[in-house]
């Protein structure tokens, strides 16, 4: 069965100050992206889906797809924000789409077998994917999923805080995860979890979630069930809310419908938070080039 690479690109970067996924950050102009198809690519996975506005379809097939499509099978999925279950009215009060549970579900159609879910605009390195291709290929259990995390400090930026999904472990499980604002402190870190509950204070190596999940075909069936039940809320909590996939995860977690597996991967990882963040990233690529890790035109 193929293994498929879910791209989440529908969103613009309003921190960074621009659509942040097609910035040039490789010698010869490669994007985040490309990085990401290459090392899936050589990790096993054999189909790539991105998921975008429908108005950046050109865009996006200018820049990225015409130098991937005959390298790898390439599809798009739109994320609309008028395509929701019910209460179809409140699209006209929303100016971005639900959340990245709305995102995964919109590539439903274009996913036949087990697949993998990423950032857009966040580098993972190859030892993640390769970890995510190898659990797909020997977990043979049904409702048991994994995520690929990183200590937090290698995805803290230098620029201000992040959002990230603080992971408690119980021996090789997610027995929790804590979708939080997270700030640097002198010794630790602060989380806020996006909820409203209490602060807690994280050490720096703490296990964080990056939204790289593996998930089995079976995993479509609770993004349903959840986007669903979001739109049964009131309307003043759906228009000021997201459906996140940390949150629909942790969710089912509790209610002892899935396990969540920690795969600790050795991958430095990079991302582009904030504009001051990318001159930092385009330097550490440049590095893993001159190590010999990419070649210098990456699809050459």
């Amino acid at each position: 069965m193929e293994k498929t690479l879910v791209v989440m690109a529908a969103g613009m970067g309003s921190r960074f100050g621009g659509l942040k996924q097609i910035e040039p950050v490789g010698p010869n102009g490669e994007f985040i992206i490309d990085y990401s198809v290459y090392d899936a690519k050589r990790a096993g996975f054999s189909k790539v889906v991105f998921v975008i506005k429908k108005e950046l379809l050109d865009v996006f097939k200018e820049t990225i797809g015409k130098r991937l499509e005959d390298k790898i099978e390439v599809a798009y999925a739109f994320q609309d924000i008028n395509d929701i279950p019910s209460k179809k009215y409140l699209a006209q009060k929303r100016e971005k789409p639900w959340g990245t549970v709305q995102a995964v579900l919109s590539a439903k159609e274009y996913v036949k077998g087990d697949f993998a879910v990423i950032n857009a605009d966040d580098f993972y390195g190859y030892d993640t994917y390769r970890k995510a291709s190898r659990f797909l290929d020997s977990s043979t259990l049904e409702n048991v999923y994994a995520s690929i995390t990183f200590p937090y400090i290698k995805t803290a930026s230098l620029y201000g805080s992040v959002k990230r999904a603080v992971c408690f472990l119980e021996d090789d499980n997610i027995t929790r995860l804590v979708e939080s604002k997270i700030t640097t402190k002198d010794g630790y870190a602060l989380a806020e979890p996006l909820n409203g509950d209490e602060a807690f204070k994280i050490d720096l190596d703490q296990e964080v979630s990056m939204n790289i999940f593996a998930f089995k075909n079976s995993f479509f069936g609770f993004l349903e069930e959840y986007f669903n039940d979001f739109f049964k809320q009131d309307d003043e909590v759906i228009l000021k809310s997201e459906a996140l996939l940390p949150l629909v995860v942790e969710q089912k977690i509790q209610e002892g419908k899935i396990v969540l597996k920690n795969i600790k991967t050795d991958s430095s990882w990079f991302g582009i938070t904030y504009k001051e963040d990318l001159e930092g990233l385009k330097k550490a690529i440049n590095e893993l080039v001159s190590k010999g890790e990419y070649p210098s035109k990456l699809w050459e």
